[in-house]
């Protein structure tokens, strides 16, 4: 069903990518020719080519899970016989090791929690969604107390955190082009090598060379507090038909995943910095000052040079200033409205240099390198950074802290019942010869 889909969606794409060349090559002919066939066409394209996208992505995070899987009941001597058991017995050994790790945070005793009292914690969260904590009995209480967060959380399920993660995931394009560390401090560190150590000839009786002690720096990525409030009435929360956990888990991944993504683009100082949020400097090859990101311009404000004067050099300069060690992951990163200028430029040979994926699993091509659209990528305008290109998962690095808390509100917001949830994460660039920018100004 789903390879038919996928089928059905390159043939589409392929009908619409041969009906815009052939409208071009008409409007050189005809100019009477309007621009709304143009844009129609178009349209079609972008939604074939998103919609393509989006149907290969589930297929590959379900395989993706499905391997994962697999390989854990490999790894850890999973003894559960079907697919539903193995994930239990996975989920409770990870519902452990975070108990584990809150324990020695707390500095206190751990003590492993079996299937039957995770069943019993699972069901106590239930109850906690779906009515006031004033009605919980002593025991789910209790029960429901094992998931504090050690500095100050009300109530914690990794099962949710797990699937809150997941969808944030799945709907975030950042994410699934960036680095991503899980810790359980409140920042990531790590060294920069800026320099190179000395080498040279020594023999068996002459006094080898000095050498050149490289200069080591450290960067560090904080992770800050970010929330969210989906909302319910009572009448869903009453429902026993809802799956509380997924319901939560949909809500909370779609608002964090779209205000994480523009965050990890958009950035400011002081909270997660951005892609677009350095300082930058023009860049011929030889690189910037670390901390500094390379940019070209584009030669003309708020857009690239009009086609007599050759835009497509413009992007060959900024291809030219990444390192060759970079290029073989390098893709372009922009925004729809970029893509469309970018797709009609052609080479020497009257060839359009932007390729549809006519192949399942094969992402958009511009220029050789796979195109990755970001519609949080600013809009272009003059001195707007709209275009990036190189290796996003060398220069980009988001951390997330363990543990995503969930406060019942059902006074403040009446009828509706809020979960406020909340969750730490932050993000910077920590390669910076990775990733180049083009500026669109002259």
């Amino acid at each position: 069903m789903e390879l038919n889909e996928v089928k059905s969606l390159i043939e589409k794409q392929g009908e619409a990518f041969a009906a815009f060349k052939e409208t071009h090559a008409e409007l050189k002919k005809n100019d009477s020719l309007t621009a709304e066939k143009l844009e129609r066409i178009e349209k079609a394209l972008d939604t074939a080519v998103e919609a393509k996208a989006a149907l290969e992505a589930a297929i590959v995070a379900e395989k993706k899970e499905r391997e994962e899987l697999e390989a854990r009941i490999n790894r850890e001597g999973i003894k559960a016989t079907s697919e539903a058991g193995a994930k239990a017995e996975i989920e409770l050994k990870d519902w452990n090791t975070f108990l584990k790790s809150n324990a020695a945070a707390r500095k206190q005793a751990f003590e492993p929690m079996d299937a039957n009292g995770y069943q019993n914690y699972k069901e106590a969260f239930e109850s906690f969604m779906r009515k006031s904590e004033r009605l919980l009995s002593a025991d789910e209480m209790k029960t429901l107390s094992v998931g504090s967060d050690p500095d100050g959380g009300y109530f914690v399920t990794p099962d949710i955190g797990g699937q809150i993660v997941k969808r944030v995931y799945e709907t975030s394009p950042m994410r699934q082009h960036a680095s991503v560390q899980v810790i359980s401090t409140d920042a990531l560190e790590g060294i920069e090598d800026l320099n190179e150590a000395g080498a040279g000839y020594a023999g068996e009786q002459a006094q080898g060379s000095d050498t050149t002690t490289p200069q080591v720096g450290k960067w560090r990525i904080p992770v800050y507090w970010i929330d969210t409030e989906p909302k319910a009435t009572q009448q869903l929360l009453d429902d026993a038909a809802v799956n509380m956990e997924a319901w939560l888990a949909d809500k909370v991944g779609d608002k964090l995943g779209r205000f994480e993504n523009a965050e990890f683009i958009a950035g400011s100082i002081g909270n997660i910095r951005g892609l677009v949020d350095y300082t930058t400097a023009a860049d011929t090859g030889t690189g910037v000052t670390w901390g500094s990101i390379g940019r070209v311009d584009s030669g003309l404000n708020a857009d690239f040079l009009a086609d007599a004067n050759k835009p497509v050099d413009r992007l060959f300069d900024l291809i030219g200033t990444l390192k060759n060690e970079y290029m073989a992951n390098a893709k372009w990163f922009t925004r729809r409205s970029v893509v469309v200028k970018m797709r009609k430029f052609k080479d020497t040979t009257n060839q359009y240099l932007w390729q549809p994926s006519l192949v399942a699993g094969q992402p958009e091509v511009f220029m050789g390198h796979a195109v990755v659209r970001m519609d949080d990528m600013p809009t272009l305008a003059t001195n707007s950074l709209s275009l990036a290109f190189g290796d996003m998962a060398r220069a980009y690095q988001i951390v997330d802290r363990q543990g995503i808390r969930v406060l019942r509100d059902q006074y403040t917001s009446k009828p509706f019942v809020k979960f406020y949830t909340t969750k730490r994460v932050g993000g910077g660039v920590i390669n910076f010869e990775a990733i180049k920018l083009m500026r669109f100004t002259t």
